[in-house]
């Protein structure tokens, strides 16, 4: 194999004597001045060099091809759009991708420390300013067009090597840890802000293998993604990869072993609970409720303090956003057993009463289909002396004065509901 390894770059190789050209480092994408800086730590080798000379150790190819991979090139700009140095980067990255997905020998440390080196080189960089608010609502961020980074040419086969790379049996975990360090997963958390989806969908499964393969980061990776869930909600209320990181954690939070460690609790509590204030939370939801429910799933006793964190959060002048809360709050009612229910029923109900007297007609809507729901009713029935004289008030103001037709024909469920519960005459609204 190490010979056709060793063969693959050498018939690209120019004739003895001629002259191959350099390839120009990337200008820092950063500073936006225009100046360029030299990223890899030398000049790349003429392009002959590549395949090494006759009787070169498996090593000193491999050192050799990942040297050449460690330049960078300027996408952004007109000249050199067609150089063959950049095809030349690309065959030699994917003979790289093969070469580690095929290995059935160990890679040595200086193989693994000048993987780790290239990956550095190549992915972390510095995101050009946002153009884009974030804190416009989930509408207009729905319209914003994604961004494709041109670079991706190269960058989607970096991210397919450190894929096989995290993956790959050959991989010494105890040594890799040397070079995987806390500050090589900070900046590759760092990645998940940009704008291309294409890269925050490969970031998503690189850092879910290295969860799993990389143990003694995991504290370190559920410390640092709390951190960039403080600082969206509560200092730049703007993040491109809320959802996928919530994705990974979704993951994550199921493989918690019970009973829950304090530390997963405050994670519930201080971290994701508080992903619901933003104004673009439309966005990642879906990845947050299932988060959330694999807590209550773990813990029932919980739902009573995701239940209080949405009452705490709940939208008052958002329509759309509130439409949404309710849906996540029927999911949570579904695991929430009775104990917990009593604990919150009244502030809860005081809520839903605010929704269903809503004018605008699909939250109101929305509030009176959670009577649907059998298990929720169940709750309402036992407990209906203490409910039924906060929501019946809003009920009776719907039938009399709402304006919306459907929003009376959704009042038809209540029908059942009052000929079913006991005492209803007694509370004195019929």
């Amino acid at each position: 194999m190490w010979k056709q390894f060793l063969g693959k770059i050498s018939r690209k190789a120019p004739k003895s004597g001629g002259d191959s050209p350099k390839a120009k480092s990337l200008p820092s994408r950063g500073a936006g001045n225009g100046r360029e800086t030299e990223l890899s730590a030398s000049p790349p080798p003429p392009a002959g060099a590549v395949a090494g000379a006759e009787g070169e150790t498996r090593e000193g190819v491999f050192l050799r091809k990942l040297n050449v991979c460690c330049v960078v090139f300027d996408f952004s700009a007109e000249r050199g759009r067609d150089s063959p140095e950049r095809e030349r980067k690309r065959q030699v990255l994917m003979s790289l991708v093969d070469c580690v997905g095929a290995a059935e020998e160990p890679l040595t440390e200086a193989m693994i420390s000048a993987c780790v080196r290239m990956f550095s080189i190549n992915l972390f960089r510095v995101f050009p300013p946002k153009v884009r608010s974030g804190t416009s609502g989930a509408a207009e961020a729905d319209e914003d067009e994604p961004f494709f980074d041109p670079s991706w040419y190269h960058l989607q086969v970096v991210y397919e090597l450190l894929l096989r790379f995290v993956m790959s049996p050959v991989v010494d975990v105890k040594v890799a840890r040397k070079y995987v360090d806390n500050s090589f997963v900070s900046r590759l958390l760092d990645l998940f802000d940009s704008d291309d989806p294409r890269e925050r969908d490969c970031l998503k499964t690189i850092l879910h293998r290295m969860y799993g393969k990389f143990m003694g980061n995991r504290p370190f990776i559920r410390k640092a993604v709390s951190n960039i869930f403080y600082r969206f909600v509560f200092e730049t209320d703007r993040h491109n990869g809320m959802a996928e990181l919530l994705e990974v954690f979704g993951s994550v939070i199921s493989g918690f072993a019970k009973p829950l460690k304090e530390e997963h609790k405050l994670f519930l509590w201080k971290a994701l609970v508080p992903l619901h204030k933003p104004k673009t939370v439309a966005l990642y939801l879906p990845q947050l409720t299932y988060c959330i429910t694999q807590f209550i799933e773990k813990e029932p006793k919980l739902s009573g303090t995701v239940i209080r964190g949405l009452l705490k959060y709940w939208p008052v002048t958002n329509s759309q956003k509130e439409m949404m809360f309710l849906g996540e709050l029927e999911e949570v009612l579904e695991l929430t057993e009775m104990p917990e229910f009593q604990k919150c029923m009244v502030p809860l109900f005081r809520r839903i009463a605010h929704c269903l007297n809503s004018s605008h007609f699909q939250v109101a809507e929305r509030a009176l289909f959670l009577w649907n729901n059998e298990h929720l009713f169940s709750l309402i029935s036992q407990n209906r002396q203490i409910i039924m004289p906060i929501i019946y008030p809003a009920l009776e103001r719907n039938a009399r004065w709402h304006w919306n037709q459907s929003v009376l024909n959704s009042l038809d469920v209540w029908t059942p509901v009052r000929e079913s519960m006991d005492g209803w005459i007694a509370l004195g609204h019929n």
